[in-house]
This record gives structure tokens, C-alpha cells and sequence, in this order.
């Protein structure tokens, strides 16, 4: 199940170095759980105000060039997918433009009351004109009027915060406008997550961890303390590469137990890429 694979910045070269024992029997110490918990379970986003499921859908499995695994689908199948996923008690949909999983998102729209499913979706865009047009032009490609969380996508400059200023206001007024209820960013280098922990600005932020630093901003310790601090801050912290990408697919239960016991993620988010994967995912998690 390797997921948005577009992307192996530097970071991830540094993270290699991690990864040697990764599949020997004790690389890392698998944690106990004092709770049970499910991919159904209803969590709130830090302080946005926004309930959805714990576990999010994603649609970008090696997503770029508007294109993934997941959209290699088909429109009916990928939305199909979606409803699948719904039936189980899934509530969140992860899109973003770069997937090109926006008409299959649209389309499980089509058959969900719109107010029972979170929508996440992500733009490249780097200025304000670009925003405001992304803005306008995701809403009619998921045929929604507004989307629940929209974020930065892919940020690497550990200056973003004020070399993008502009694109920030343009999520600010739409969010007191009403088109989107959060705003927010994903990162992929340690020095624009620092940005995004200290930025008040920032709602949501969706991070890249896993027990072994694969594609990783930096080592998992590091890593976490900064999501600890946005945690704190209230935050809505939202865990992706929890499967690292592919490098723990002989180890997924060991990698759902991090996830799981870290106490600082809210959701997150793993694509599957058919209907039996999904449901052995779900399993996994509720048997965690």
C-alpha cells in the first residue's frame, strides 16, 4: 500500500540511513495499547471543530501528474471504493489535485449526505492568484460548495510563513467566507514542519511519520516532538506515510500500534487500493 510516492525529497535520503534494520525482528520496540480503538472511531480535529473518522481514505498512491493508483481506478471504481469505505463507517475523504482524485471524490459525493463526510483536499499553488483560481476550481471538480479542510501542499521552505503570505490570506478569507472550514498545510522537510508547529496560522497540519523514518522529514524522535508541540498548541495533526510508504507493508500491525500509541494524531490516513485491502486495513486497526 505505498502511498504519494511523487515525492522523495531530501529527506528521505537522509532517512535511508534508518531503515537498514527495519525488518529484523526487534528493529523497534512494538508498543502495548491500554485502549481498543477503530478506524470508525469519531475523533475532532484539534480545535477546527470538525468530527470525522479516525482513519482517512486516501487517494494518491504514487499520486502526480493528476494521476494515482487509486484513480487508475476508474471513476466508478475509486468512488465506489469511497462508498465502501463509507459503509464501514469511514467519513474521511484525503484528495488533492496532484491525484487528480477530485471527480471520483465528487462522484461518492453524489450518493452521502455532504455533511457526514470531512473532504481534504491540497494545492501547489504559490500565489494568491493561483489559490483563489484553485480555490474556485476544486469546488466544481468535487462539486461541493465548500471543502472542509484545504491545505498547502508539499511545503519545503522552512520560510514558507512569510514567503507565502499571500496564499495564507487567501485561505484566511475563505475561511471567514465560509468556502472552507479549516486551512492548513503537509510538509516535507523538518525545517517547514518547525514553521508550521510555530505558526498560528496553521489549523491542520498533515504530517509524514512512521516507526523507521521512511520518507520522513526527519528521525521519528525528532519528528515527534515537533508534532508534540503541535498537539499542544491544538492543532489538528494528521499522520500520513504511516505505512512508510510502502516499506512497512510485511509490518503493519507493528506500524498501526505506533500510530495508534503515540497520542498526539488525531486521524490518519492510508489509501488503499481495493475493496479487500480496506477491509484488512480496518481489521487491522480495530484488532490493534
Amino acid at each position: 500500500m505505498k502511498r504519494r510516492e511523487f515525492l522523495s525529497t531530501a529527506a528521505y535520503g537522509t532517512g535511508a540511513a534508518w531503515l537498514g534494520s527495519k525488518f529484523a525482528p526487534h528493529a523497534w520496540a512494538v508498543p502495548e495499547l491500554t485502549r481498543k480503538f477503530s478506524a470508525s472511531d469519531t475523533v475532532v480535529l484539534g480545535n477546527t471543530g470538525i468530527s470525522t473518522s479516525r482513519l482517512a481514505m486516501g487517494t494518491g498512491t504514487v499520486g502526480v501528474g493528476h494521476h494515482s493508483h487509486q484513480t487508475a481506478l476508474g471513476l466508478k471504481g475509486l468512488s465506489d471504493l469511497l462508498l465502501n469505505g463509507y459503509d464501514h463507517g469511514l467519513r474521511f475523504f484525503d484528495a488533492a489535485d496532484s491525484y487528480g482524485s477530485h471527480p471520483h471524490v465528487a462522484e461518492a459525493l453524489k450518493h452521502v449526505p455532504r455533511d457526514k463526510v470531512t473532504v481534504l483536499t491540497k494545492s501547489w499553488a504559490r500565489d494568491a492568484a493561483g489559490m483563489r483560481a484553485d480555490l474556485d476550481r476544486f469546488r466544481k471538480e468535487l462539486g461541493t460548495d465548500h471543502i472542509d479542510i484545504f491545505l498547502m501542499h508539499c511545503l519545503t521552505e522552512g520560510d514558507w510563513t512569510e514567503r507565502y503570505k499571500g496564499v495564507m490570506d487567501v485561505l484566511s478569507e475563505a475561511k471567514q467566507k465560509g468556502i472552507i472550514r479549516a486551512h492548513g498545510c503537509s510538509c516535507h522537510s523538518i525545517e517547514a514542519l518547525r514553521a508550521a508547529a510555530n505558526s498560528p496560522w496553521v489549523e491542520v497540519d498533515l504530517a509524514r511519520i512512521n516507526p523507521v523514518g521512511a520518507y520522513m522529514d526527519a528521525d521519528p524522535a525528532t519528528v515527534i516532538g515537533v508534532l508534540k508541540q503541535m498537539k499542544a498548541s491544538g492543532k489538528a495533526v494528521v499522520g500520513m506515510k504511516i505505512l512508510g510508504a510502502g516499506e512497512l507493508r510485511n509490518r503493519q500491525d507493528e506500524a498501526i500500534k505506533h500510530a495508534l500509541s503515540l497520542g498526539i494524531l488525531d486521524a490518519f490516513t492510508i489509501g488503499a487500493e481495493n475493496r479487500a485491502e480496506q477491509e484488512d486495513l480496518i481489521r487491522r486497526i480495530a484488532s490493534a
